[in-house]
């Protein structure tokens, strides 16, 4: 039996000064945690947890059996880890707040707009044009939908679909990831001018992809997918989701370091609506700032997602904005770094309301001797 173990954040507060200096700055964003959960898991099940502050948790690491204190050093260290900004091009991506990601599908099925910009190219552009001066950070490009159930797409057939708006997108000035698991689409989207690989598969699709993707030098987002073939949403069993979806992204971490990926290049996405019940998506966004202690930035795509439609009688894709734009707040509370949407404005309106209030909440010395 093997032990692993996980540093879960469980209170937030405004800033430290409201505790005494007793909270740290999560991920270096604007989110301070207080309380976290020392956690050890044997198999399936929990066999410890401890309560801790910042002030006290060392002291709980000599509780832990000898072989988890290196891992609770790595992941103590990793929370407290402020990110590099992502240099894309002649952009500079700052990651200590919420950054917003908007999505330009070039697919005839997406769940959400399928067909709508693949065959209208001057609407295609208008409308990442629109997301770009409403302040969209990056514009991310997909031409293979995932949704499940959707039929894979010929690589050549790919490239055609997303190269022009690639090429149009970075013409207009905008960072632009490319969303797609296999090589020879990484590569041509690159030679278009493609900043970011975002890889629904984690490098798994293609052996080739890990090799290419560390030669390229370029940021890489890996994502946790159950499936390892055609069907990324096959095989969702899980013995305790969070967990294991936290389990499965150190492990992508680790191979992509492994394959010569710096880690200041590696964005992490827990899946979203992949291979995952309502259940297992509502447990891993409450756990979210768990992720941080892989000590890489990370990324939420829940958009539109389907878990909105079964929590607001089977409301359709394109009217999901109030729920997308809740669990964009979800990822601004808990410190994600990336926010991939499709409401660009009303998000990024969202997140300068709420950076508003951050800044605020670390100046307010109420009740505080003066």
């Amino acid at each position: 039996m093997t032990d692993t173990l996980y540093i879960q954040p469980l209170t937030f507060v405004s800033g430290p000064q409201a505790v005494a200096g007793d909270a740290v700055r999560l991920a270096g964003g604007m989110v301070y945690a207080r309380e976290f959960a020392v956690i050890v898991r044997r198999d399936d099940a929990v066999v410890s947890r401890e309560i801790a502050t910042a002030a006290s948790i060392e002291d709980s690491f000599t509780r832990l059996p000898d072989e988890l204190g290196p891992e609770a050093q790595r992941q103590w260290s990793a929370l407290r880890m402020e990110h590099k900004p992502l240099e894309l091009g002649d952009r500079t991506i700052r990651l200590d707040q919420p950054q917003v990601m908007g999505i330009l599908n070039v697919t005839p099925d997406s769940f959400s707009d399928g067909g709508k910009f693949m065959d209208d190219p001057e609407e295609m552009q208008a409308h990442a044009a629109r997301m770009h001066e409403a302040g969209a950070a990056i514009i991310d490009i997909g031409g293979e939908s995932t949704r499940p159930g959707a039929k894979a797409v010929w690589e050549g057939e790919e490239i055609e679909r997303v190269r022009p708006a690639i090429e149009r997108c970075v013409a207009m000035g905008a960072a632009v990831s490319v969303d797609t698991r296999r090589p020879a689409v990484m590569e041509a989207a690159l030679q278009a001018g493609a900043h970011i690989i975002n890889d629904v598969s984690a490098l798994r699709y293609d052996p080739r992809s890990l090799e290419f993707a560390a030669s390229s030098e370029v940021p890489v987002i890996l994502m946790h997918a159950p499936g390892s073939g055609e069907n990324l949403h096959a095989d969702g069993e899980y013995g305790a989701i969070a967990f294991d979806v936290f389990d499965f992204l150190k492990e992508a971490r680790d191979r992509a370091l492994a394959g010569g990926i710096a880690q200041e290049r590696i964005v992490l996405d827990p899946g979203i609506g992949f291979g995952k019940s309502l259940a297992d998506n509502l447990n891993i966004l409450n756990h979210l700032p768990m992720y941080h202690a892989l000590g890489c930035p990370l990324l939420i795509g829940a958009s539109r997602k389907r878990l909105m439609g079964a929590l607001s009688n089977e409301a359709a894709a394109h009217q999901r904005a109030g729920g997308s734009l809740s669990l964009a707040q979800l990822g601004m509370n808990a410190g994600v770094q990336l926010l991939r949407v499709h409401e660009v404005f009303e998000t990024v309106q969202a997140r300068n309301v709420w950076r508003g209030l951050r800044d605020a909440a670390l100046t307010d010395f109420t009740g505080l001797a003066q």
